[in-house]
């Protein structure tokens, strides 16, 4: 249906439903047209520039880091994807998807509206993603059609206001206030690293972003410059290894593009073409692939911050429209890269500590798995960069640079363990070897993929309606108090 897949794609586009958002709340303020056109366009301006850094990150670093990572160090197993399930589950349930996607998104402003939980959650990737999960999940419960459609749309918008819900308290130390929200759907990991972080509390004065350097070392405060440096000595170290191990003589020089696809020898390699440079006389000398891959991620954090900056310019101030006419006290929930801005060290750090996390989360389930058949989950660099960055933010919040350290690497231990625990819910649902890598995704999967487990037909419609009721009775059963004036 053209409609319909209009619709999906709008909301399933961050850049133009934020766009569309600012445009309400100027609207509701009734603002001038030129600060209507304004303030939308660059709304969808700072989107897409923070898209096209994420993008130019990914694809410029961290997918070839990851790659290299486990070419160097021999490493088999499952790298948590969100995309590839979603995918896969798109295929089957694309019309239901897209229905608990737009349902979903209402029910979430009438929970702002009328529970304690005042939050619009503004990520449209991850409310299509979630809403796919559902589907699966619903459908292998002898769900369809009307019945599909109103439960996953519940559960969806739960998790829409419940997630920024847990993270908002950290949230207001990281901003310095409340007017804005965490809306990623790995909010759990972000929970645990500021309770990690919490235990470092005494300490939360020494930040990441007051390290001190000497005056010849001070360069290192620009944080384009220490990430650049340090994910240099990253790539450095990881490709040093792989070329050890005959990453550059195992593609002959002149090896085509077609014999390098065709050749299941070099399977896992297919982001290193520029690498290799196949179909070319000669490869890329590893050190100068390593440098510029190194600093490539230096600037795909750049334009992040950048987009981040020009977001959160525009939609703030007119999200106060929403706020005080539609949903009083409204707070936009945005993907987490709007954390990176308030302490861009704890970014870097935060990735790091998540990843090492990961691969001792990996080591350990490899003990486990000698003993009991369990999945080994690769740590997944995209993974671990965004939500691993985000949690070195949120805990050094709470606990300066020791927060940040521990609490990202509880984040990186718990992306490793939750979608090993999900991944048998997802080969049940017939998804064998796929699993999601953000938490609020595993835990999710991994309660309610259970609960179909005992709950059928009309009883798992019930569960699902009654778990969004129970905020909006609790609001009215319990008032919440006015705050004391002094």
């Amino acid at each position: 249906m053209p409609v319909v897949e209009f619709f999906v794609n709008v909301l399933s586009t961050p850049a133009i439903l934020v766009g569309l958002v600012a445009l309400l709340g100027l609207a509701l303020q009734r603002k001038p047209v030129e600060d209507l056109i304004k303030g939308t366009l660059k709304t969808i301006v700072g989107f897409l520039v923070l898209s096209a850094g994420a993008s130019f990150l990914q694809t410029g670093s961290l997918l070839a880091f990851g790659e290299i990572f486990n070419f160097a160090f021999d490493m088999q197993g499952v790298v948590p994807n969100n995309e590839a399930v979603v995918s896969l589950a798109l295929g089957e349930f694309g019309q239901a998807t897209a229905i608990i996607m737009c349902i979903g998104m209402v029910l979430n402003i009438v929970l702002a509206r009328f529970s304690r939980f005042n939050y619009i959650f503004l990520t449209g990737h991850h409310t299509l993603y979630m809403a796919a999960m559902l589907a699966i999940i619903l459908h292998v419960g002898g769900l369809s059609g009307w019945m599909l459609y109103i439960s996953g749309a519940c559960l969806l918008a739960l998790i829409m206001v419940l997630s920024p819900a847990y993270c908002q308290p950290t949230m207001r130390k990281v901003t310095g206030s409340d007017s804005v929200a965490l809306g990623h759907f790995g909010g759990a990991g972000y929970w645990l690293a500021g309770m990690v972080g919490r235990l470092f509390a005494s300490d939360r004065e020494n930040s990441t972003e007051n390290i001190k350097f000497s005056k010849r070392l001070i360069f290192l405060r620009d944080n384009t410059v220490s990430i650049g440096l340090t994910m240099i000595i990253m790539f450095l170290v990881i490709t040093g290894v792989a070329v050890s191990r005959g990453l550059l003589t195992l593609v002959p020089a002149g090896t085509t593009a077609a014999e390098f696809a065709s050749n299941p020898q070099y399977a896992g390699l297919q982001h290193l073409g520029d690498l290799l440079n196949i179909g070319t006389e000669t490869t890329t000398n590893w050190i100068v692939w390593a440098f510029t891959r190194g600093l490539s991620f230096a600037g795909g954090v750049y334009i992040i911050l950048s987009g981040v900056r020009l977001i959160i310019g525009e939609i703030v101030p007119a999200f106060k429209g929403i706020a005080q006419k539609l949903v009083p006290g409204a707070k936009p929930a945005i993907d987490c890269p709007i954390a990176f801005t308030y302490a861009p060290n704890a970014v870097i750090i935060g990735f790091l500590s998540s990843f090492v996390g990961g691969i001792m989360g990996l080591l350990v389930l490899n003990g486990i798995n000698a003993a009991i058949p369990v999945a080994l989950i690769l740590p997944g660099v995209v993974p671990h960069f965004f939500c691993g960055a985000t949690a070195g933010v949120f805990g050094n919040a709470e606990g300066g640079l020791k927060g940040c350290i521990a609490g990202a690497f509880a984040h990186g231990l718990l992306i490793t363990f939750l979608p090993m625990i999900c991944m048998p819910v997802f080969n049940a649902l017939g998804y064998v070897g796929t699993t999601f890598s953000d938490a609020d995704f595993s835990w999710m999967g991994i309660v309610f993929g259970n609960v179909v487990n005992f709950a059928q037909g009309a009883l798992l419609v019930a569960i699902c309606v009654i778990v969004y009721i129970l905020p909006i009775a609790y609001n009215f059963v319990a008032p919440k108090k006015e705050q004391a004036t002094e």
